[in-house]
């Protein structure tokens, strides 16, 4: 006997188990958002300036935010250290095609290594509370060359047009 016609479609299947409830959106995009090639370090709270701090001089801005959220390269540039780094704990330096060098202190997790290329907005740690820390935070500091004059790191993204809200 010659073969039938293809039988109709049955209904879609069902949905997989898990409650889901989103609504149908999309989730938000963790990227902080852009800046020209320049962009937050984190996205959280501002708790401590570049100054003057309990006695004795803070080299840094302090930007609170839950364990685990990402820190972000502020702009292209070189990664030449990545690992332990005395009070920080953990800490990334990155060198900017200018010389400058930021840094970012305290995290948990580090997600690049030295040597590696990264540029604005990609995810170069988690936000942790490693080495000398009072809570879950990224310590974001400037210097004018590897280990050179450290300069206020709000004043030196300010000039590349991102607000350090709170500096």
């Amino acid at each position: 006997p010659a073969p039938g016609p293809d039988p109709a479609p049955g209904p879609d299947p069902p949905p997989p188990p898990g409650g889901g409830g989103g609504g149908g959106s999309p989730p938000p995009d963790p990227a902080p958002p852009p800046s020209g090639d320049w962009v937050l370090p984190a996205i959280g709270n501002t708790t401590s300036c570049y100054g003057s701090r309990w006695g004795s001089f803070h080299y840094g801005v302090d930007i609170a935010a839950p364990m685990y959220e990402p820190i972000y390269a502020v702009g292209p540039g070189t990664v030449v250290r990545a690992g332990e780094a005395s009070g920080f704990g953990l800490a990334v330096y990155i060198e900017h095609d200018n010389g400058d060098v930021t840094v970012y202190g305290h995290e948990e997790v580090i997600q690049v290594s030295t040597g590696e290329r990264v540029y604005a907005g990609q995810v170069i740690a988690l936000i942790g509370t490693r080495g000398f820390s009072t809570g879950p935070h990224v310590h974001f500091e400037v210097q004018i060359g590897l280990y050179g004059t450290r300069v206020d790191p709000a004043a030196w993204l300010l000039d590349r047009g991102v607000d350090i809200p709170g500096c």
